[in-house]
């Protein structure tokens, strides 16, 4: 027996009279108190067994099924905390969305580096599973957004340099804990099964169970206890090896939905958790099944657990395995059951909309905003393909109130936006599928998946749409089975905040170095000791030097704002300061000089600028406060950049922002301002600081530590690192320059600060009284002259425009000249008219109007040609032009009936119009 098997051989097993068993079907291990059970229970190893049969004593709602499973383990000593966001961005940068209840405490309390909330507890976790997205609908199992009821308990060795230590419990009590819940509810646990399950992921790994009962996983428990090592001793399902850590987590969840669907009995998880749902749904798009349809409707549902897009190798042969079980031909199974499980997928999808936009997201073409992006398109197809008429945002609505969300307006707006850009979208879009189709019909291929996941990415066509519009085409499509994961999995991903995570070298046996601006951010001087110089090379190629000192008033980058400058001091020299970095806690000066190591040393901050920045990144908070006041909750930072002159600050927002609005956010930042209210920093507990004001804490970046550093200004707290005033009114002014969007979901405001909001302004007032000089006015006057201005400039264009046709119809008229030719029997008209491209053009027009051939030449900087042939004259006027152009040095085409081009060579121009009338002919003639 191998080591990893005998962490499954527990005493609790031997206690309870459990056996070890092999399933005769998929071989896999399982733990059962049933002698005569032969499988592991899970399907496809075994049907449904359920449905129609309830496996608790008593049908619960999901909210009621929720408390009953959290209140088991509150009376059996875990203490119940509140659930997270489902955008785990917010407090950990390595991936978008919660996909389980452990996610909450990674990575700083699995790590060892802070303690957990509360040990053990529990938490019913709001998670968004991108990866079962084609599932949803298919097994009547799957949903995409689910809660994960987990226990949790942190276990530490003794004496190990963690924020927790000692036992809380393990293994046998975890399997004891589970079947207590099995037991409360009224389950015979002969029927429940432990499948022996090893887990991997995150770079840690551990054994683990499934919990089977009647076909239906209802629980997973993991014990976390190994981590990822080349040299390790455990090879795991995924190919790596792991090693034995000091930190074992019980990592457990319950499906919440499962539990509620086991308790009802119902054909499919989505009428347990969805029935008012769908029934409108059905309603709306007009099903109506007979008794018998309905009938092999249900008992479908019962063999569903086949059609796993993880696991069946092929589900259209599992499809037609389910067909052949009912005695019904595979088409009208699936003719039948395809719109009920788009209903599904819709009821399901409003979820994940609703969990998405009521914590805040917002649609985008990156990370979780394109999540939802992706989540909303499919969903609106599925609804027009069904033929419900309900609006997207009614349905997202229905579920938002269900969970309680106060943002619920908001939540309709986003809605509403997204499915009018989208419309715009699959406008664009289609012309892009025609001319893809025409081409792979014309290859005899079909349309790979490769394009059809880049077509979806860049305009939003799903693969259905595109079958479609191939098919008018005469090309087929290569849809995969599992297409909206396959999609997800781009995007699915967070980005690290910050470096690369890389340790200097050179600084492992320095000491941190001491920081002294958080004590008083508007001290300028300071003494201090140079542990250390590293010479190395500058980006110009010079010699710099990275001084270390045991302790500085210089900030150093970060946050979005830039470093400090100044000098540093000895007797003999002083040294400027022109950058100031931290690594792995010592700070870096980077200097031209070197000030000599073990010297004492006389810091001087460059004050105008530290107090420049100052003001910039206390109003960077302040604008970002205002937004949101302005805007809504739902506004978060995207990324901040903090200057002397001016800052600019990223916020997410599904609107354009307009004129009016920008001004009203000016206003309100402003108010904040002439309130002088004070600013105050403080270092709480990390949980607390989060219970408290929740993950809006961290709008410019998720710290490290056990305490973390919070600002206060007014009603306004983030976690930040950066320098700051003591009160608003010490910023001055804040003048908003400008406002952009950066990308799709992301505005731009730029804005300056305090001297230089005033610069910005008097620059301002300096472009208005130049305007003013140059329009001989009062500068208040400045915009309605200009405007007068603007408006007789473009009647005069206007008028220019007219004198050129009419000039064009009397040279149109013989008025000008120019050699007539006939040329297959018409009027053939080449003229010389030394004129823009306007003019050539107009001219052309007006013999084509008059049925003749024309051939117009300009010699105005350049040699340029007009062509234009009346319908039905057998003149390619492409081809004209491009003989043409080719004697003048360069080219020109068009369609047959009108084209222009040219070349440089304007003293070829006469020739090639002398040239033109054979050149007419021999093209009439080819």
């Amino acid at each position: 027996m191998s080591e990893l098997e005998a962490e499954y051989r527990l005493d609790y097993f031997e206690e309870e009279g459990f056996e070890r068993r092999e399933c005769t079907e998929c071989g896999a291990h399982f733990w059962t108190r049933d002698p005569d059970r032969t499988t592991c229970g899970e399907p496809p190893c075994e049907d449904y067994q359920f449905i129609d049969n309830p496996g608790l004593d008593e049908e619960l709602e999901l909210g009621e099924m929720r408390e009953r499973i959290l209140s088991y383990f509150e009376d059996n000593g875990h203490e119940r905390i509140d659930p997270y966001p489902v955008a785990a961005n917010r407090w950990r940068d390595d991936v978008l969305l919660t996909q389980a209840s452990i996610y909450d405490f990674q990575p700083h309390v699995t790590s060892g580096e802070t303690p957990p909330p509360a040990n053990p507890l529990v938490v019913s976790q709001p998670c968004i599973r991108m990866q079962d997205i084609d599932n949803v609908g298919k097994t009547g199992r799957h949903t995409m957004a689910f809660e994960m009821l987990g226990h949790h308990a942190f276990n530490a060795d003794e004496g190990t340099d963690y924020a927790y230590s000692g036992e809380v419990y393990w293994k046998e009590e975890t399997v004891e804990y589970c079947e207590g819940l099995f037991a409360e509810m009224g389950v015979d646990l002969e029927d429940v099964t432990f499948i022996e399950d090893p887990w991997v992921g995150g770079g840690n790994a551990g054994p683990a169970f499934e919990v089977i009962y009647r076909g239906l996983e209802l629980a997973t428990l993991v014990f976390m206890s190994l981590e990822l090592d080349p040299d390790g001793e455990y090879e795991m399902k995924d190919g790596n090896t792991y090693s034995k850590i000091d930190r074992r987590v019980v990592d457990t969840g319950y499906g919440v939905e499962r539990w509620t669907w086991m308790s009802q009995g119902t054909a499919t998880v989505y009428e347990a958790i969805y029935p008012d749902t769908i029934e409108f749904l059905k309603e709306q798009a007009g099903i109506d099944y007979t008794e018998k349809e309905e009938e092999l409707v249900h008992r479908a549902a019962k063999l569903s657990g086949h059609l796993d897009i993880d696991e069946a190798e092929d589900v259209e042969a599992a499809r037609d395995n389910i067909a052949d079980k009912l005695g019904v031909e595979t088409e009208r199974l699936t003719e039948l059951l395809r719109p009920l499980e788009d209903i599904y997928a819709i009821a399901d999808h409003s979820r994940v909309l609703a969990y998405m936009f009521g914590d805040g997201i917002v649609p985008s073409n990156v990370g979780t905003g394109y999540l939802a992006r992706m989540v909303l398109r499919r969903t609106k197809r599925l609804v027009d393909n069904v033929g419900a008429d309900v609006p997207l945002d009614e349905l997202v609505d229905m579920q938002a109130e269900r969970l309680g969300y106060e943002n619920r307006d908001t939540v309709r707006s986003i809605v509403r936006s997204e499915v009018e850009k989208y419309a715009e979208t699959l406008d664009r879009g289609g012309r892009k599928v025609r001319q893809l189709a025409a081409e792979y019909a014309e290859r005899g291929e079909p349309i790979p998946s490769a394009e059809l996941i880049e077509l979806y990415d860049s305009h939003g066509i799903q693969p259905d749409m595109v079958e479609e519009i191939a098919a008018e085409e005469g090309a087929s499509v290569e849809t995969p089975d599992d297409f909206y994961s396959l999609v997800a999995d781009r995007h699915d991903e967070g980005g690290a905040l910050g470096g690369d995570g890389e340790g200097d070298e050179r600084l492992t046996d320095l000491p941190e170095t001491e920081s002294l601006y958080y004590d008083d951010q508007y001290r300028s001087e300071f003494e201090a000791v140079v542990l250390d110089v590293f010479e190395r090379e500058g980006e110009d190629g010079d010699t710099v030097y990275d001084v270390v000192l045991d302790q500085t008033m210089f900030y150093p980058e970060g946050g979005g704002q830039p470093a400090d400058r100044g000098t540093l001091s000895t007797d003999d020299r002083t040294v400027d300061v022109a950058d100031v970095q931290e690594r792995d806690g010592v700070v870096l000066h980077r200097t031209r000089v070197n000030p000599g190591k073990g010297e004492f040393v006389r810091g001087q901050i460059d004050v105008d600028r530290r107090r420049r920045l100052m003001a910039h990144h206390t109003a960077t908070h302040v604008v970002v406060h205002a937004a949101r006041q302005v805007l809504g909750e739902h506004v978060r930072q995207a990324g901040a950049q903090k200057g002397t002159g001016s800052s600019r600050i990223d916020i997410q927002h599904y609107e354009r922002l307009d004129r009016e609005t920008v001004e009203r956010i000016e206003r309100v930042a402003n108010d904040i301002v002439t309130e002088n209210t004070s600013v105050q920093q403080e270092w709480p507990d990390r949980h607390q600081a989060e219970e408290k004001y929740g993950f809006d804490l961290y709008q410019g970046g998720i710290p490290t530590g056990e305490n973390i550093r919070l600002i206060h200004v007014g009603e306004d707290v983030q976690a930040c690192g950066g320098t700051h005033v003591k009160r608003t009114g010490e910023i001055g002014t804040i003048k908003i320059l400008n406002a952009e969007r950066v990308q799709d979901g992301v505005e731009r405001l730029t804005f300056a600060a305090g001297k230089a909001a005033i610069e910005h302004v008097q620059e301002l007032e300096n472009d208005l009284f130049a305007a003013a000089d140059a329009f001989d006015v009062a500068p208040d006057e400045v915009p309605e002259t200009a405007e007068r201005f603007f408006t007789e400039w473009k009647e005069r264009g206007k008028t220019i425009e007219d004198l050129k046709e009419q000039l064009a119809a009397a040279r149109a008229s013989g008025g000008a000249g120019g050699e007539e030719v006939d040329v297959a029997g018409t009027t053939a008209v080449v003229q010389r008219v030394d004129g823009d491209m306007d003019e050539l053009r107009a001219t052309a027009n007006a013999l084509v109007d008059d049925g003749k051939i024309a051939v117009v030449g300009s010699g105005r900087d350049s040699a340029q040609f007009v062509v234009g042939v009346p319908d039905g004259v057998p003149v390619n006027a492409g081809e004209v032009v491009g003989e043409l152009a080719g004697m003048v040095g360069g080219g020109g085409g068009g369609p047959a009936d009108f084209a222009q081009g040219g070349g440089p060579k304007s003293e070829e121009l006469d020739d090639a119009l002398e040239r033109a009338p054979d050149v007419l002919k021999e093209v009439a003639s080819a």
